[in-house]
């Protein structure tokens, strides 16, 4: 990853801590599902508005470091008004992303916005941090009434 790149993915990810995108309660939620992460004391709510196969609204609430803070709002935003399908697509790439070899560049471009997280591979602690929402969502999409935990 060239310099620039990482700079570029640094302020994104600084973004969406100070001023996460999607964060706050949601009327109307159907569906919801608890994240956390007892190592570091991250822990989010995700709520969904499931409409048939597509969410319809998104939002999360709680607490957690910068990583898991900016993936959450990250996530929010990119899933919103998919269908569960494309969904599960999206959490396939995002988890070889930040757990595998480093992504080919295309890999990196279908993702937008989320490739900022691609360097937190190279912290595998911090990987756990930036999964913590994505595990809540699929629990969320689940149907799941127990809190999900990155342990």
């Amino acid at each position: 990853m060239t310099p620039e790149l990482s700079e570029l993915y640094q302020q994104i990810i600084l973004d969406h801590n100070r001023s996460p995108r999607n964060f706050g309660p949601l009327e109307g939620a159907n569906r919801s599902a608890e994240g956390f992460n007892p190592v570091c004391g991250d822990h989010f709510t995700i709520r969904l508005k499931l409409e048939g196969d597509r969410i319809e609204a998104v939002r999360f609430e709680g607490a957690g470091c910068a990583i898991s803070k900016a993936s959450a709002s990250l996530m929010t935003s990119a899933v919103e008004g998919k269908t569960t399908a494309e969904v599960a697509g999206l959490v396939d790439r995002f988890r070889g992303v930040v757990t595998g070899p480093p992504p080919a560049p295309d890999t990196l471009k279908s993702l937008g916005r989320l490739a900022a997280l691609a360097g937190v591979r190279a912290f595998p602690a911090r990987v756990k941090c930036a999964s913590l929402a994505w595990h809540a969502l699929l629990a969320a999409l689940e149907q799941g009434a127990r809190p999900v935990s990155t342990e």
